[in-house]
């Protein structure tokens, strides 16, 4: 130990050093200007998804909506059975227990039985049903002004002694056109829906668009037309403020009903379209109706009788001649 070298290096030795243990705690930094090396901080490895998810296409999308309407057409052709399993089994009822006529709802005593079966369930598509049942309301929303109409123009009549033509028109209306309506317009909407018939449309058709004109008449309120229209209830405000009041009502529910048959009329005839109804297949069922009419073909069996025996006869005279 006496070399030169050696106690060179021992001189030089860095106060403190000697005092140094490593195997102390770990925590106590070594003494004197002694640095330990700076140890990078490292993160935990986090593996990254070699792949990316694949995007959600349009075919996908396009798949996803083709099976929503699927579903949906499902649902709507279950329902659609249940709906005809259900007709089909009331229909059995009323085939074996009879068919029954419902309509007017009159009390068992009165001396006049109903004289129609009116049944929106059995009788019409559920996909009319909604139309068929706001029609016949509006046919009693009409039947309702037109005995409103009495009273007003009763009212007119107290205040204006000339207006007596107007109040016996208003009464024979009431009579005429309440019943008129239901036969002539209601009950062919009512059995062209029911049985998808092309003629009745057509009757209904023509009828409801006179209908329609009797609806901007009664509006109007012609004079002597006995209507509480317009033009009336202007004229009967001048005698009688309240009776005045009461007519305009009237003319409004007069105007509602012209209004709103135009309306229903612009959706008949779009369900009409949608039926696939034609002109072509009314003349095919007025002929096969003109035809299957027993009146018709005894009328006809007749006519072809009486031919035959006058051809026979006049053969008979040409061959004695």
């Amino acid at each position: 130990f006496q070399d030169p070298s050696v106690t060179q290096v021992t001189r030089n030795v860095p106060p403190g050093l000697d005092e140094y243990n490593p195997f102390s705690d770990s925590r106590t930094p070594p003494p004197g200007n002694v640095k330990m090396p700076n140890v990078p901080s490292t993160q935990p490895a986090i593996m990254k998804p070699t792949e990316e998810p694949p995007p959600y296409t349009q075919i996908a999308k396009e798949h996803a909506l083709a099976q929503a309407e699927l579903l949906k057409r499902q649902e709507e052709l279950e329902r659609k059975a249940a709906e005809l399993d259900r007709r089909e089994r009331e229909m059995q009822n009323l085939s074996q227990h009879g068919r029954k006529n419902n309509w007017p709802p009159l009390p068992g005593n009165f001396p006049v039985g109903p004289c129609f079966y009116q049944d929106f369930s059995v009788d019409i598509p559920v996909e009319f049903q909604k139309t068929v049942k706001i029609m016949y309301y509006l046919w009693m929303f009409h039947t309702v002004t037109l005995f409103l109409n009495i009273f007003g123009c009763l009212a007119w009549f107290c205040v204006d002694a000339t207006r007596g033509v107007d109040f016996g028109l208003s009464i024979l209306w009431f009579l005429l056109f309440t019943p008129c309506s239901f036969v002539c317009w209601y009950r062919p909407l009512y059995g062209a829906f029911r049985s998808d018939s092309s003629f009745r449309f057509f009757v209904f058709f023509f009828v409801y668009i006179c209908q329609f004109a009797v609806h901007v008449l009664q509006a109007a309120g012609f004079h002597n037309w006995g209507n509480c229209g317009w033009i009336s209830s202007l004229t009967g405000l001048n005698k009688s403020i309240p009776v005045g009041i009461m007519m305009i009502i009237i003319a409004a529910l007069f105007t509602a009903s012209a209004v709103i048959s135009l309306v229903m009329f612009k959706k008949v005839h779009g369900l009409y379209r949608t039926t696939g109804a034609s002109f072509e297949k009314a003349q095919q069922e007025f002929a096969s109706g003109v035809m299957s009419n027993k009146t018709v073909q005894t009328a006809a069996a007749n006519a072809a009788s009486t031919a035959a025996t006058s051809a026979a006869q006049n053969a008979f005279k040409g061959n004695q001649i």
